[in-house]
C-alpha cells in the first residue's frame, strides 16, 4: 500500500558460520583440504556455541552479584 509506512526487519540468509561451513564442506569434497570431518563441520556449530558461551557468562555474572 502506498500510504502505509510499516517497517519490518527480518534477517534471512545463511550467516557467517553457515557460509564458512559450506565452503569447508566443498573444499573437503573436492579434496582441496585434507581435514577430518569434525573440523570441517565445526563452523556449523559456531553460532550455537557462541550463544551458549554468552548465556553461561550472563548466568555467571548475575550469580556473582
Amino acid at each position: 500500500m502506498p500510504g502505509s509506512s510499516s517497517s519490518s526487519s527480518s534477517s534471512s540468509g545463511i550467516g557467517f558460520f553457515g557460509l564458512l561451513g559450506i565452503v569447508f564442506i566443498v573444499l573437503k569434497l573436492t579434496h582441496y583440504i585434507d581435514w577430518s570431518w569434525w573440523l570441517v563441520l565445526l563452523p556449523l556449530y559456531g553460532g550455537a556455541l557462541l550463544w551458549i558461551i554468552i548465556i553461561v557468562l550472563l548466568i555467571w555474572f548475575f550469580k556473582s552479584r
